[in-house]
């Protein structure tokens, strides 16, 4: 299993939590860097001739925001220059506030079968402290667009001000709306960001705080029909993100755009996160990268146990033990005697109890110190 990503950096405006690569300011880039990345594709198309691909994951910044036609022609460049699955998975992320029933109808045309709409909080007030640009109604109106496709929402807590009745509330218009995936993710305050200013005057909810609103929303979630497969992802039966699986098993993937990382035949490597520096590579025919590195034994043992221990099934003991000729528990003796208490073996899988998953970085980081 292998799976692509393409990065659309563009976006309304920069919301003040955000610390990935996007430009509010740099819309009308739009076409020329599309070409570009359609042109780097082409660029990869020998060197990946032989992989079939089961996932295409459009991300951003905000790629409901530029043309609908750009995404068709990068879903036709992507179906041109390499093999996707009969099935494939083919995702893109939308804000509520840059859709239109004309957009998503084109979206289905060209064979997104996945969306994954930012909420972040049903609540107009947080929403707007966040910097979002669209509202709770604009959210409904995008759900109403999606009936009956598979859609994912996004949920954020340990906002300013933000109680478990707000995340109650969050969780129950996604799901009621038809969400069959909904991802809750903490928020993290990046250093750099303009929502650091409100971490450092501790005007954000402490970690004992987050901890309890992720446990309340882990029951409210549950109640509702969706099982947490990784930290922060829970799904209806069936329902699971197979573009983010093949993260967390650590398959491979290409991705092209501004920023984008990879992961072939055991190299990593990220792409420039400079826009003028991206186009001067691909419109000179040289790969944009930045830094590359071969991931060795040790380094892709490590990578196997903190991916497969953010999922609830944990990690598979005798794909590891294959994969690299050892025995797991000799290599990690002293680690597993240490977390006792929090790991379980389930039908040949390690993983972390249930409820100490959202604590699981403490635990995994044990299993790098043997």
């Amino acid at each position: 299993m292998a799976g692509i990503y393409v990065h659309i950096p563009f976006c309304r405006q920069k919301c003040r939590y955000c610390d990935f690569t996007s430009f509010p300011d740099k819309l009308g880039f739009a076409e020329s860097y599309m070409t570009c990345v359609y042109h780097e594709m082409a660029m990869r198309q020998e060197e990946l001739k032989d992989y079939v691909f089961d996932t295409l994951y459009i991300g951003g910044g905000t790629p409901s925001i530029i043309d609908e036609s750009y995404i068709a022609m990068l879903v036709a460049a992507a179906k041109k220059y390499f093999k996707l699955s009969d099935n494939a998975e083919i995702t893109i992320e939308m804000n509520p506030g840059t859709v239109s029933k004309e957009k998503i109808e084109l979206y289905k045309k060209v064979g997104i079968n996945r969306f994954s709409v930012g909420l972040q909080t049903a609540i107009d007030s947080q929403l707007e402290e966040l910097g979002r640009c669209h509202t709770l109604n604009q959210f409904v109106t995008c759900a109403k667009y999606l009936s009956g496709e598979n859609f994912s929402v996004d949920i954020m807590i340990g906002l300013k001000g933000q109680t478990k009745d707000d995340i109650s509330k969050s969780i129950q218009v996604a799901s009621s709306f038809g969400a069959s995936h909904i991802s809750m993710y903490a928020l993290t305050p990046e250093d750099g960001t303009p929502i650091y200013s409100d971490y450092l005057n501790g005007e954000l909810p402490d970690g004992d705080e987050v901890a309890s609103m992720y446990d309340f929303g882990v029951q409210k979630l549950k109640e509702l029909g969706f099982e947490r497969y990784e930290v922060s992802n829970f799904c209806k039966r069936g329902k699971e993100s197979r573009h983010n699986l093949n993260y967390w098993n650590r398959g491979e993937y290409i991705g092209f755009g501004v920023s984008a990382s990879s992961h072939i035949k055991d190299v990593r490597f990220t792409n420039t996160f400079d826009l003028d520096e991206y186009f001067k590579c691909v419109m000179t025919n040289h790969f944009p990268v930045v830094n590359s590195e071969k991931v060795e034994r040790q380094g892709a043992m490590e990578e196997s146990i903190m991916l497969a221990m953010r999922t609830a099934k944990g990690l598979n003991l005798a794909k590891f033990e294959k994969s690299f000729n050892c025995n797991f528990r000799t290599e990690y003796a002293a680690a597993l005697e240490k977390n006792a208490e929090f790991l379980e073996e389930v039908e040949g899988f390690l993983r972390i109890k249930p409820e100490y998953l959202y604590v699981q970085n403490s635990i995994i980081c044990d299993f790098f110190n043997e």
